[in-house]
């Protein structure tokens, strides 16, 4: 499913315009990323949580050389599905 089928799913689960969906959508993602970009961790009980990792600089290989490179330390969002929704999904 991409953004659109979402928006489309969105739409016609609360029986609004896709516009509005679409807003409802978007609004979501920006607040998750807003969050995450503060440092705090999103909870949704019963669906995950989202939260963000660091990563250590490291050395690595260009596969293509062999060189050996600097890999920088960065930090990675994360997402930790929840046991509802594991069980939903295991069924």
């Amino acid at each position: 499913m991409n953004k659109s089928e979402l928006v489309a799913a969105v739409a016609t689960a609360t029986n609004i315009s896709k516009s509005d969906a679409a807003n409802a959508v978007d609004a979501v993602f920006e607040a998750i990323t807003n969050t995450l970009i503060d440092g705090d961790v999103i909870q949704v009980t019963g669906f995950g949580s989202f939260s963000v990792t660091d990563r250590a600089a490291r050395e690595g290989r260009n596969p293509a050389t062999g060189e050996t490179i600097q890999i920088a330390a960065s930090k990675q969002p994360k997402f930790k599905a929840g046991k509802s929704l594991k069980d939903s999904v295991n069924r």
